[in-house]
């Protein structure tokens, strides 16, 4: 006898009657529960309106209940009693979605995804049936039904964008992700196992790889020796730092013994212990009970991660033919998250792009994996006007469109405008005097850009027309920062002179303006290059300051503001919101870098300048901005851990 006409969905194991039983959904639109002995069937519940997608049985005070949910969103609560659904209420995003309770049976979470691609994963107030408390992280568009996992009663795990990312239970901002060294589909499945020590990820052509905290990596040292038990001959020399994914190939190798490789060193990385995240170490607390934490446990669980050495992160140098490398003033990530673009002090570009590969099937930028210096086939550079002569002493600047199209640049001389296919120049415009000091391309079209020039003016340019459209005044020194809303429907600009000014992008008149406030141990009124970009949101500000890292809204009114103090007391050098907008990275002019949580400006973690650059070169270094450094390119990814060190993940890492 089939289970459901149409298929099976989902099944699950519960005890009711102290019996073992077994239930079922399926495409008939209904819930089943079978004895798991005789596979006789005791119960059928029916209510739903659509294909039942997934159940969830569980019970409180000795009441045993299945929480169901269908593909048109809805999710009902069934007692044992076939009296009908005793609950109904709608999924987020009312579509497929999965539930489940923390390990302690006191919180109960969904995640699910919408026709559209919008996934939602959220904290479930039970007694009113609403949600609590909604996680950030997710990007429009899944490419599929996004499943996810719980914990040691403190994370949660979802698959989603090729990686997985990580999150604490009570904080909706996510914590970490990883790619697991590339090879991930999609939207991949995963399971924790009963202690929190192994993670379970599907990879690509029919594979799995496991996550191994401290705990978990323990645990794969015993199976191997017990695979060497009864062998004549001595064990197999350990690896003293052992591999954090443990990759068992296609499906049929899960049931095999599990062995730690020594013999593969390109699967393995350096140990990683950061007290900053230690909440997730999970070798002394079973998985059976709730976590009572008392406020000083609290302060431990988030003492700075001070990361020193290049063991704790990873570091990946940009191959470069030039045979005498410049310095890089200016360097970017392109939107599309596949290629790093640089402007060198000589007013020539450079293009780093990622390749497709087995390790990185999205092609996406990794430290993991070395970039190559890509160049059109007709050979030419992409090199910026520099008509003063000097483009070493001139104020650099460029900027993308949103298709990753074309580059806007300048050192000093004309503007130029670069198709980026092909390096070819299509065009260039104002020359100086006034030099152009930052650009932005318009939102909405990308004909129209705001340049911020030397005299202080903002010169609103239709490239199509070769037409300065407006002229905005209202800075008294050089423009350094320019950012659009498009939500809000304004431009924000920043000066040498510490002041912000807001104009509406209809008319560009100015609708609002004020100076940014200096700390209190500074008197007099700031000055220095500011910096502005929008969060993601578009409604939030980041306004960066040598004196500062403040958080505006719209109004201009400040919500959040840093100083450098205590582990980063050197003046602020550069910032940028890290692209899934949840982080902060903050250069300092002594080589140092800053990873604060994007809301509160909490810092997270502190990067020393030996962390990432040669000895041989760090003194050149720290003389430079942090964040584009020296001659040749960095680009890292923190080896935050998952659990507790060494198993890690990457933080995303757009930094300019």
């Amino acid at each position: 006898i089939d289970a459901h006409i149409g298929g099976v969905n989902d099944i699950a194991f519960s005890h009711p009657n102290k019996s073992l039983s077994i239930i079922t959904c399926g495409d008939d639109k209904l819930i089943k529960v079978w004895d798991a002995q005789s596979g006789q069937k005791q119960y059928t519940f029916e209510g739903h309106e659509a294909s039942v997608y997934s159940v969830c049985p569980h019970y409180k005070e000795n009441i045993q209940f299945i929480f169901s949910t269908a593909i048109d969103g809805k999710i009902k609560a069934w007692l044992y009693d076939c009296l009908g659904s005793r609950v109904d209420y709608d999924a987020p995003g009312h579509w497929c979605t999965t539930m489940s309770y923390s390990a302690d049976g006191t919180r109960l979470f969904s995640c699910g995804t919408s026709k559209d691609g919008d996934s939602h994963l959220v904290e479930w107030n039970e007694t009113e049936g609403a949600i609590k408390r909604t996680y950030n992280g997710f990007r429009k568009r899944s490419l599929g039904v996004v499943q996810f996992d719980t914990t040691r009663n403190h994370f949660l795990a979802a698959g989603d964008e090729f990686v997985v990312k990580f999150w604490d239970m009570d904080n909706t901002n996510i914590l970490t992700t990883t790619d697991c060294e590339g090879g991930l589909p999609a939207s991949p499945r995963l399971r924790f196992n009963r202690e929190g020590s192994l993670l379970a990820v599907t990879a690509n052509d029919n594979g799995i790889k496991i996550l191994a905290n401290t705990d978990g990596q323990r645990l794969l040292r015993m199976l191997e020796s017990r695979a060497f038990e009864g062998s004549r001959g001595p064990p197999q020399q350990i690896n003293t730092k052992p591999p954090l994914l443990t990759n068992l190939g296609s499906a049929s190798n899960v049931s095999s013994p599990i062995a730690v490789n020594s013999e593969r060193p390109d699967r393995m990385l350096p140990a990683v212990s950061m007290s900053g995240l230690a909440s997730m170490d999970v070798s002394r607390t079973p998985d059976v009970k709730p976590r009572i934490t008392d406020e000083s446990e609290k302060l431990k669980t988030w003492k700075l991660a001070d990361i020193v050495d290049s063991g704790h992160l990873r570091a990946r140098r940009c191959p470069d033919t030039a045979a005498s490398p410049t310095k890089v003033v200016r360097l970017l990530y392109t939107n599309s998250g596949v290629a790093l673009l640089s402007l060198g002090s000589n007013a020539v570009h450079k293009l780093w792009k990622w390749q497709r590969s087995d390790r990185n099937p999205n092609g996406k930028s990794t430290a993991s994996i070395s970039p190559h210096l890509w160049q059109p086939a007709n050979g030419i550079l992409m090199t910026n006007d520099t008509s003063d002569g000097n483009p070493e002493e001139a104020t650099a600047c460029i900027a993308l469109s949103k298709n990753d199209s074309y580059v806007m640049s300048a050192s000093g001389g004309k503007v130029s405008l670069f198709n980026m296919m092909t390096f070819k120049v299509m065009t260039t415009f104002m020359a100086p005097p006034p030099a152009a000091t930052f650009l932005a391309f318009h939102p909405q079209d990308n004909n129209i850009i705001a340049i911020g020039m030397e005299d202080s003016t903002i010169q609103i340019y239709n490239v199509r027309v070769d037409e300065v459209k407006s002229k905005l005044k209202g800075h008294q020194k050089k423009i350094t920062g320019l950012a659009f809303s498009q939500s809000m429907n304004v431009l924000v600009s920043s000066g040498a002179d510490a002041q912000l000014c807001v104009w509406s992008i209809d008319g560009w008149e100015k609708k609002k303006s004020k100076y940014i406030q200096p700390p209190a141990n500074r008197s007099g009124a700031l000055v220095g290059d500011t910096r502005v970009q929008f969060h993601n949101d578009q409604t939030h500000l980041l306004v960066v300051h040598e004196s500062q890292l403040a958080i505006y809204d719209g109004n201009l009114e400040c919500s959040r503001s840093w100083y450098p103090r205590d582990a980063l007391p050197a003046p602020v050098s550069s910032a940028i919101y890290s692209c899934d907008g949840l982080l902060v990275y903050a250069g300092f002019c002594d080589g140092a870098i800053g990873v604060f949580e994007a809301e509160s400006l909490r810092l997270r973690c502190r990067i020393a300048l030996s962390a990432y650059v040669p000895p041989s070169i760090s003194r050149y270094a720290a003389q430079c901005h942090c964040l584009f450094l020296f001659s040749y390119v960095v680009a890292f990814c923190l080896l935050f851990p998952l659990f507790v060190n060494p198993t890690a993940g990457q933080v995303c890492t757009p930094w300019l």
